[in-house]
């Protein structure tokens, strides 16, 4: 299904929540975390789920939930109160590794068979970078779970974990260890076979350096970005939905191959390619087939 932009509404805001329905966002995250008050956690749950249940038939949007970390003792609890409104995924802040996936996904096997929910039915979307220790071990999410959606990152939460006063430097651009983080946040996804999704861009405001961080992110091989305002959506779709002149040329890639059969390497227009260049041709066609579905 079509991910190119997952736009975060607090899962306390009943008048945010039916606003969202009106952006274009693929991917709806109602969140539980951070941008709930500990007081209203629980009246978050009940706000969620009754969304989950009425917005289902008004948006095509898919609908996840960011629940608290399992580190909060809070994660049943959320799980128990939203699992019944059928999300169509969870994602789990502060992933450590592979291990915490494996932990979730055992959780949903259990609410969704108390549910009626179809075993497996449930994605799960990891922030893998929001620790030191979820930085270190970014390598073992390659086969934690079948239920993996993609792997995304965060800056904010590691900057608190590891004591950094800044994620960017003057000119916007991140500090060498948050480069890094969101690197491996790549390779990560890479070796798992799932989708990259790029962090948030907090200052929704600066429009130009919001553009400029989209398409960073698509130079470098993310294929989606989160977003924290409505009015950030557009820009995300455009700049991760493929263009004409990329969709012309990877054709041109994969017709190339096709009349060569089974061939390790073609000519195309004075050019070499080879198998690599095929896989990437073949992604590029695969998300702008997902994107015109929509």
């Amino acid at each position: 299904m079509t991910m190119r932009s997952l736009l975060f509404v607090p899962g306390d805001s009943e008048r945010k929540l039916e606003k969202a329905l009106g952006s274009e966002s693929d991917v709806l995250i109602i969140d539980l975390e951070d941008s709930v008050s500990p007081d209203n956690k629980a009246a978050s749950r009940q706000i969620a789920a009754t969304f989950l249940k009425s917005g289902r038939a008004r948006t095509r949007a898919q609908l996840y939930v960011r629940v608290n970390d399992l580190a909060s003792g809070l994660t049943d609890k959320d799980l128990a109160g939203i699992m019944d409104a059928r999300p169509d995924g969870i994602v789990l802040p502060k992933a450590e590794d592979g291990g915490d996936v494996a932990h979730l996904a055992t959780a949903l096997r259990v609410h969704e068979a108390e549910n009626g929910i179809e075993d497996g039915r449930t994605r799960i979307l990891p922030i893998i970078t929001e620790t030191a220790m979820g930085v270190l071990n970014a390598s073992s999410y390659r086969g934690a779970s079948e239920r993996l959606s993609g792997l995304t990152w965060g800056a904010e939460d590691l900057s608190a974990d590891i004591g950094a006063l800044a994620a960017r430097n003057e000119d916007g651009s991140y500090t060498p260890l948050f480069q890094f983080a969101r690197s491996m946040t790549l390779l990560a996804a890479a070796a798992a076979g799932v989708p990259a999704i790029d962090t948030v861009f907090p200052n929704f405001s600066d429009t130009d350096a919001f553009e400029r961080d989209c398409q960073l992110a698509a130079r470098d091989g993310f294929v989606a970005k989160m977003a924290i305002h409505p009015r950030q959506i557009a820009s995300i779709n455009a700049t991760f939905t493929p263009s004409a002149d990329e969709i012309e040329k990877a054709r041109t890639v994969v017709e190339a191959f096709a009349a060569a059969g089974n061939a390790g390497v073609v000519n195309v227009g004075g050019r070499m390619y080879d198998r690599p260049h095929l896989a990437l041709a073949e992604r590029v066609l695969a998300r702008a087939g997902e994107a015109s579905s929509r």
